[in-house]
């Protein structure tokens, strides 16, 4: 009866050890899904966040490079360009082109479509005033089809500014 017995305890406590195992392992692996999940919504975070500031950027650099392009027109009309009008259009351009780089690692395809319409407008444009500026136009440009041309991009800034606002969840607009 004795062996009986310590069978029948040994049982019992491998049944209570190895149940505790068990409820162990199950807690610990929903420890990690949990932990997997929170990693999750953070790294999304992050992204929104990083996407976020790369489109605020983005939109004002082009923004800015799209009114220093129309200042430039001006100048050229009523003065001529100086050095220092030159600098600031080239800043201008450089920052663009910075945020528009950053843009090509962060933004959303969507979002990287209408930017890069925004640049190569841009691009036109400034080559048009570029060249205007030398005194050397190409065939049919003339400070009004670089105005006309530079105008025209506001309403491209208008789409890319849509598309980011749409892919930050900011608008339902698409």
């Amino acid at each position: 009866m004795e062996l009986g017995s310590v069978v029948i305890a040994l049982a019992g406590v491998a049944g209570t050890l190895g149940g505790a195992l068990l409820t162990q392992r199950g807690l610990e692996r929903a420890k990690r899904r949990e932990i997997e999940l929170v990693r999750g919504h953070e790294e999304i975070r992050e992204s929104r966040s990083l996407r976020r500031t790369c489109y605020v950027e983005l939109n004002r650099e082009a923004r800015q490079f799209t009114t220093a392009l129309n200042r430039h027109l001006h100048v050229l009309r009523e003065r001529g360009a100086e050095e220092s009008d030159r600098e600031a259009l080239e800043e201008a351009k450089n920052a663009h082109r910075d945020r528009y780089s950053e843009a090509q690692m962060t933004a959303s395809d969507e979002v990287l479509l209408r930017a890069s319409v925004v640049n190569q407008a841009l691009n036109t444009v400034y080559g048009q005033v570029k060249r205007l500026e030398r005194g050397a136009p190409g065939r049919g440009e003339t400070p009004e089809t670089a105005a006309r041309a530079q105008h025209e991009v506001w309403d491209m800034l208008r789409a890319m500014r849509t598309a980011m606002r749409h892919d930050l969840g900011v608008s339902q607009e698409g």
